[in-house]
C-alpha cells in the first residue's frame, strides 16, 4: 500500500511554491523513501513533495535506472524544444501534449547533501520540468492552450477527478477510472 495519498487537481496546496529544504537528515531521507514508494505504486515515472501534501523542494523519480532524488532542484539551463503527450499523478487518467525544452541541465542536492549536476534530454529532461513546475505550484494544465484547458477542465469535472479549485476545502473526490495510459506522470 501506498505511503501517501497522492493530492488531486483541485487540492490548494498543488498551487503553493514549495520551500526550501534546510535540512537533509533522517527524515528527509524516510520521507523520499515513502515519496518513491507511493510513485511506484501509482505508478508514476516522478513525485514531487506538494503532491503528498509537503511543500519542501525535493522530487523522486525514476526512469528506469533506478529510484533517484533530487533536493532544493533547479534548471540552470535549457534548450530546444520538444512535444510530448504528459501526463500527470494528481490529474489521473489523462494527458496532453506540452511542448517544453527538449534538454536541461538540473542541478540540486543528493540526501547526502553533496551536489548533483544532471545534463538531461527527452523524457528525463521532462520529468525534471514536470517536477519542478510541481515544486513551483504550477499544474501541468496551466501549460495548455486556453480552449485546450478549458476542455480539459470540463472533462475534469465529468470525470469527477479531484475537486474544483472553486470548491475551496472541499474534500477531494476519488478518481473515477479513466481510459488511456500515461506517457508521464
Amino acid at each position: 500500500m501506498a505511503a501517501h495519498t497522492i493530492r488531486l487537481v483541485g487540492d490548494p496546496v498543488l498551487r503553493q511554491r514549495a520551500a526550501d529544504v534546510t535540512d537533509i537528515d533522517g527524515k528527509l531521507a524516510r520521507l523520499a523513501d515513502e515519496m518513491l514508494t507511493t510513485m511506484y505504486e501509482a505508478p508514476g515515472l516522478g513525485l514531487a513533495a506538494p503532491q503528498i501534501g509537503v511543500r519542501k523542494r525535493l522530487f523522486v523519480y525514476d526512469i528506469g535506472e533506478g529510484g533517484q532524488v533530487v533536493v532544493n532542484p533547479t534548471i540552470a539551463e535549457s534548450d530546444g524544444e520538444w512535444a510530448y503527450d504528459e501526463g500527470c499523478l494528481s490529474v489521473p487518467g489523462l494527458s496532453w501534449e506540452i511542448v517544453r525544452p527538449k534538454q536541461v541541465h538540473l542541478t540540486g542536492y543528493d540526501l547526502e547533501g553533496n551536489e548533483v549536476s544532471v545534463e538531461a534530454d527527452e523524457v528525463l529532461a521532462r520529468c525534471f520540468q514536470h517536477e519542478m513546475d510541481h515544486l513551483d505550484g504550477v499544474l501541468l494544465l496551466e501549460r495548455l492552450d486556453a480552449d485546450t484547458r478549458k476542455l480539459a477542465m470540463k472533462t475534469i469535472r465529468e470525470l469527477g477527478i479531484g475537486m474544483p479549485p472553486d470548491l475551496g476545502g472541499a474534500v477531494p473526490q476519488p478518481a473515477k477510472p479513466a481510459g488511456g495510459g500515461l506517457s508521464l506522470r
